[in-house]
């Protein structure tokens, strides 16, 4: 057999866009190049390694056992090759022209924003494309590198996050709600007899989280719906407490005197898609964000403690 190395790239990633597109002529459009070429580089690969790749089905191209194996193994060699072009291209620049960052909904808005305003002053010329996500929303946009750096409640397999700050969840209804009305403490009985109102996973792969106990539930895309509807006498839900502080603060909603699971937690961590690979604008917006969120932790417990 010849060397593996006779193999290019280029041959790689015709024998996969033949596969994921469906025969010779789609793969040539997908790649925009003719037809021939393609068959040629298909021809000169399994001359290179001595191997049938393709049979041939009536009019389609099958892969052989042979075929199946070296497929699977192309996919992950020529994202593998990409991911590095991509590294070598951002090596390059003296700082990002864009960065994407992808921060679930739990995440406090305002200490994002002003990061990424502590950011302009140093990278004026850097746009910032945020992805407002919920559950495995942020880790799908990790998993498909849609993003370089990702505020998430869950760290997805094959990354390292750091814990950044932990969300505080209150059970709250409307004052006029009739679980305020019962004059005692409230069960978890007494809220499967009412309606439950929760935000959508935004991710392909929806998956539940907390307490889902109740019969009757309202499913909303975003807090900000789901915050009005609770304000609304609609119905109950668990919100972080940092997102219903006004609603709180001027009666819309009043946390419910729960008998227990008062409160719920949940962890949020800064993810790099790839920090070898991160420029200087996206290290320091990850950087930023965790300065500021450890002084408002500081700031909290100090005031709580006076």
């Amino acid at each position: 057999m010849s060397d593996s190395s006779a193999v290019s790239l280029d041959q790689w990633r015709a024998l996969l866009a033949v596969v994921d597109s469906g025969g010779y002529a789609p793969a040539a459009e997908a790649l925009g190049k003719s037809q021939s070429a393609i068959s040629y580089a298909i021809q000169k690969l399994e001359s290179a390694l001595d191997l049938r790749v393709f049979s041939i089905d009536g009019r389609r191209a099958v892969l052989t056992d042979a075929g199946q194996v070296l497929y699977r193994r192309a996919r992950q060699l020529v994202s593998e090759a990409e991911d590095l072009e991509h590294l070598a291209r951002r090596l390059q620049q003296r700082f990002e022209t864009e960065i994407h960052i992808a921060v679930d909904a739990i995440f406090p808005v305002w200490l994002l924003l002003e990061g990424m305003a502590e950011l302009a002053q140093a990278f004026p010329d850097t746009r910032v494309q945020v992805y407002e996500t919920v559950l495995t929303g942020t880790e799908e946009a990790l998993l498909q590198r849609r993003v370089d750096l990702a505020l998430a409640s869950r760290v997805p397999v094959g990354f390292v996050g750091d814990p950044i700050m932990r969300a505080h969840f209150l059970p709250v209804a409307s004052p006029s709600h009739p679980l305020h009305q019962l004059g005692r403490p409230v069960s978890f009985d007494d809220l499967r007899r009412h309606r439950q109102l929760v935000v959508r996973d935004s991710g392909s792969r929806r998956t539940d989280s907390g307490w889902l106990g109740a019969e009757q539930r309202w499913t909303l895309t975003n807090f900000p719906s789901s915050i009005r509807a609770a304000c609304q006498g609609m119905g109950f839900a668990w919100y972080p407490q940092d997102k219903i502080s006004a609603e709180l603060a001027c009666g819309d909603l009043k946390v419910l005197p729960m008998e227990q699971g008062q409160s719920r937690f949940a962890d949020i961590f800064l993810i790099f898609a790839d920090k070898d690979a991160a420029g200087p604008a996206t290290l320091r917006l990850g950087e930023v964000l965790q300065r500021r969120v450890a002084e408002q932790c500081q700031l909290r417990s100090t005031e709580s403690s006076s």
